[in-house]
C-alpha cells in the first residue's frame, strides 16, 4: 500500500464520516436556534427548555436517519474490503 491509496482511504473515511454527522448536527443546530429565539422574544432563560428539545429532536433525527447513514458506513466499508481482497 503506497501513499495515495491511504490518502484515497483517508478522504474517502472523511467524507463518509462528514455525510453521516452533518444531518444531526444541522437538526440540532436548527432547533437550537428556534428555542434560542423563543427564549430570546419570551425572556424564558430555562436551560431545560433548550436542552430537552434538542435531545429529543437528535434522537429523532437518529432513528429517522439510520437506515441512509448504515448504507454510508456499508459503502465505505465494501469499499474498504474491496480494496484489502484486490491488493
Amino acid at each position: 500500500m503506497n501513499e495515495i491509496e491511504v490518502l484515497d482511504i483517508s478522504r474517502d473515511a472523511v467524507f463518509t464520516l462528514l455525510k453521516v454527522v452533518t444531518p444531526v448536527l444541522l437538526v440540532a443546530l436548527f432547533v437550537g436556534l428556534i428555542i434560542g429565539i423563543f427564549q430570546a422574544l419570551t425572556q424564558i432563560q430555562e436551560m431545560t427548555l433548550a436542552f430537552v428539545p434538542k435531545i429529543i429532536s437528535v434522537f429523532v433525527a437518529i432513528i429517522l436517519l439510520f437506515p441512509f447513514k448504515l448504507e454510508q458506513m456499508r459503502t465505505l466499508t465494501e469499499s474498504l474490503f474491496s480494496k484489502i481482497a484486490g491488493g
